[in-house]
């Protein structure tokens, strides 16, 4: 059997090549907010969780999770799906 090996991403690099992101609120159904849908199509979103170690990490794409942040960058995040990217450095977002 062979072991899945996660591929990493770090933070610096995904901005690097895809701008400052700002960070998203949800103030409805994610279903129903336009503008969220628009910018998951344009695959711009980044959903940050913490792992049980506590660390934050991120994930290209929208994952609805109790206590996630989200990210919106100025392109697509197309090169770093199915990467999990570390590092986040909150002073390199955008308020």
């Amino acid at each position: 059997m062979k072991l899945l090996k996660t591929k990493t991403a770090r933070f610096a690099q995904v901005i690097e090549e895809c701008g400052k992101p700002g960070v998203y609120t949800l103030w409805q159904k994610p279903s129903t907010d336009r503008h969220l849908q628009a910018e998951l199509k344009k695959n711009r979103v980044m959903t940050i969780l913490k792992a049980e170690s506590g660390t934050d990490f991120g994930i290209a794409g929208f994952k609805e999770s109790k206590g996630a942040t989200y990210l919106v960058f100025p392109k697509s995040l197309k090169p770093f799906v199915d990467k999990r990217v570390v590092g986040i450095d909150w002073t390199l977002v955008r308020e």
